[in-house]
């Protein structure tokens, strides 16, 4: 017996939650490893900033629904607050420069940004009217939220290392995105299932370059890793030259031919050269010996 749509959304509500519990705890070894070298290093503060304006958009839609949003709300109230301390820390950890911007950003977004949204709607709109206005800047922030790593994903290809893109967080977003996609689809609401179309998109091409880079090495990376082999080699024989200095002769550069090879003509030009260097010799010792004698 098939089960009713309220209760496939309960369902997928609860595992909604569940889920996305998840996804904003991922980025906790991130921020564990931001406090314990007291640097934001190359993380950006963007996905924090954009997921905590979507969850606070997403708990004023859901407030404007008759009691299908409780669940929409539950997760979003538990997001802001986790959202905020990871802001706290980055801002805390981050430099002048990222400081500042993330501080414009967080003004300019989540207070002002949010505050204009809530007069507008409140003072403009009604009933029907205002939940699909809301549902539409909803859509289009969520859009924000799941690009957001778009400039993680270009630095990932740029650099060709995953450093600063865990897996387990684009795992759990393409998870948590399906899951919100099959609740919007059993509530029936367009504004929940759409954006979570692309959320799902997206993380399965962050995996995918994850794959593609943590495991598959480019020709480019293995002439790198040869290259870098011979230098550590290089910087090798140099220490031990340094420990065990050995005399470096013309010989030892330029190996003398063999007789058999040089032309006699050669060799006697050879020769006629190393007398005229004898008897320079022998003239500037004469000279010395005269100036001392004087």
């Amino acid at each position: 017996m098939a089960l009713p749509h309220n209760v496939w959304a309960f369902v997928f509500g609860i595992m909604g939650n569940i889920i996305s519990f998840v996804v904003f705890l991922a980025p906790v070894p991130t921020f564990v490893r931001i406090c314990k070298k007291k640097s934001t290093e190359g993380f950006q503060s963007l996905p924090y900033l954009s997921a905590l304006f979507s969850a606070l958009l997403w708990i004023y839609y859901a407030m404007q629904k008759d009691g299908s949003g409780f669940l929409l709300i539950t997760i979003n109230a538990v997001g802001c607050f986790i959202e905020t301390i990871y802001i706290v820390l980055f801002i805390t950890y981050a430099n002048k420069k990222t400081r500042i911007s993330t501080l414009k950003v967080l003004g300019l977004l989540n207070f002002f940004g949010f505050a204009a949204i809530v007069l507008v709607c409140e003072l403009l709109t009604k009933g029907s009217t205002r939940e699909k206005v809301l549902g539409g800047i909803c859509v289009g922030f969520s859009v924000i939220v799941f690009a957001a790593p778009l400039s993680i994903m270009r630095v990932v290809i740029r650099t060709r290392s995953v450093e600063f893109m865990p897996f387990s967080l684009s795992l759990f977003l393409t998870l948590s995105a399906v899951t919100w996609l099959f609740y919007g689809l059993a509530i029936k609401d367009f504004y929940v299932a759409l954006p979570n179309v692309l959320g799902a998109f997206l993380g399965a091409v962050q995996m995918i370059l994850y794959i593609i880079f943590k495991y598959y090495k480019t020709p480019v990376a293995e002439r790198t890793e040869k290259s870098k082999t011979v230098t550590d080699h290089s910087i090798d024989m140099t220490k031990l030259t340094t420990v065990m200095p050995t005399p470096v002769s013309d010989t030892a550069v330029h190996p003398p031919l063999a007789i058999h090879d040089v032309p006699e003509s050669q060799i006697q030009e050879t020769e006629v050269k190393n007398q005229n260097m004898t008897s320079l010799k022998d003239q500037n010792n004469k000279d010395l010996e005269n100036q001392n004698q004087l």
